[in-house]
């Protein structure tokens, strides 16, 4: 009866033993193990997009064309609208880019190619903030860039 009452409580302790898993002797005698050093991941940085406007070029008097740029006002979607208000470069300008830097420093983007006709709208997300930032590229038919609108657009605009 004796052997039952020491006997148990040594079974017990050996499974609790073995559920724990302390029943790895060979990792304590061999010591700590080497950890692999870490890989050095290259990092790549993103070029910085500045949310303040900078000048705009001129395009020839026969390239010339015009984007009107606008919020829509309205809290629930907040989008900037712009629209081609044509110029006498309408059927030699290949292509406008559309840039919308947020205010939360989201890049949007968007084309209008030809055939551009007066009217025609592209719409990209805005945010509620007055300093969302407008940019309209110009290509010509050689493949330059010209920047002909870069302004910060208002959310809403009281007294116009």
């Amino acid at each position: 009866m004796n052997i039952r009452l020491i006997l148990a409580p040594a079974i017990l302790l050996l499974l609790l033993l073995a559920v724990a898993g302390c029943t790895e002797p060979a990792a304590i005698l061999a010591g700590p193990t080497a950890t692999p050093s870490p890989t050095p991941v290259p990092t790549t940085t993103l070029p910085e997009v500045s949310a303040t406007p900078g000048p705009t070029e001129n395009l020839p008097d026969v390239w010339e064309v015009e984007v009107q740029v606008q919020s829509n006002g309205q809290a629930i979607n907040p989008q900037i609208i712009m629209t081609f208000r044509g110029g006498k470069g309408m059927n030699l300008v290949p292509e406008l880019d559309l840039e919308v830097i947020r205010s939360d420093g989201v890049v949007e983007t968007g084309t209008m190619t030809q055939p551009l006709y007066v009217g025609e709208t592209v719409t990209l997300p805005g945010t509620t903030q007055n300093n969302d930032r407008a940019i309209v590229w110009a290509i010509t038919a050689q493949g330059d860039r010209v920047k002909i609108v870069d302004k910060y657009v208002p959310f809403r605009s009281y007294n116009s």
